[in-house]
Parts: C-alpha cells; structure tokens; sequence
C-alpha cells in the first residue's frame, strides 16, 4: 500500500455539452458582444447622450438577441449534427447575444457621457477576454492566437461605430 495520495482526475468537459450548450452560448456572446458595439458607439457620438445611446444599445442587444435565437433554432434541427435541442439552442443563443449586447450598453445610464464611454470601454475589454478565456477554456483554442482574433474583430466593428457615428 502506497501512502502517496491519488491523484485527481482531470475534469473533462463532454463534446455533447460543449456542442449543445456552450458552443450556442459563446456564439451569442460574440454575437451580443461585438455587433452591438457599432450602433451603441456611434448613437453616443451622434447624439452626445448616454440614454439615447442606452435605448439603442438595448434595441440593438435584444433584437439581435431575438434574430440570433431563431437563426440557431432553425438553422438544424439537431438530429444528424447531434447538436442537441434547437430550441434549447436557440434559447441559449438569444439569451447570450443579449446578456453580450447588454453588459457595454449598461453604462449608459450613468447621466455623464465621457463616465459612460470611459467605463463602456473597460466592459468592453472584459468581455473580449471573457470569450477569449471561452475559447481557451472549452475549445481548446490556443489563447494567443483567439485574443488576436477576438481582439481585432471587436476593434473594427467599434472603429465603424466611431467612424460613423463622428461622420453624422
């Protein structure tokens, strides 16, 4: 009898949940967080008012949320893919595309508009890192490679909310 202690299994996350539940759920968040950015961004500059921002950003989050949702929920039924419940899917990816459109349009109700964009930055950068880690974490995903990835795709959908939002 060894008095060395066991070691702990490495917990591993099963392909059938990574495919059914947290595959719908990153796709959401990339989706929330990331298309949101350009209308949310460019309402702030347009009009120079955090609420019209927020109301935007809150159209913005909870309709692509709704488009998302169906997109995924009709998209397969699930049979051949083995992707599970298109509604659960659909439920999952709705939902995550809104909490991701959302998290950035919060700071919008503070009445300050520099405070908000300032703070509307910072969600913005967690929220990148938080699918990156995703990524990492679930997908396997080399981590250098998706920050770029992630990175890149977030800063040239909030350049054309700038861009656009300064040109009006």
């Amino acid at each position: 009898m060894s008095d060395a202690p066991t070691a702990k299994p490495v917990r591993e996350h099963s392909s059938e949940m990574v495919l059914q539940r947290v595959q719908p759920a990153l796709l959401g968040l990339m989706d929330g967080s990331v298309s949101t950015l350009a209308p949310l961004f460019a309402a702030a500059e347009l009009t120079q008012r955090p609420m019209s921002a927020f109301f935007v950003g809150a159209a913005a989050s909870i309709g692509a949320g709704i488009s998302m949702g169906l997109a995924e929920a009709l998209s397969d039924d699930g049979v051949i893919s083995g992707r599970g419940n298109p509604w659960t899917r659909g439920a999952i990816t709705g939902l995550a595309t809104t909490f991701g459109g959302m998290f950035h349009t919060l700071p919008f109700l503070l009445p300050n508009l520099s405070t908000a964009l300032t703070l509307a930055y910072v969600v913005v950068v967690v929220e990148l890192f938080a699918i990156a880690y995703i990524r990492r974490h679930y997908m396997k995903s080399p981590l250098g490679p998706t920050l770029i990835q992630v990175v890149v795709g977030g800063a040239l959908v909030f350049a054309v909310g700038m861009l656009l939002g300064n040109a009006g």
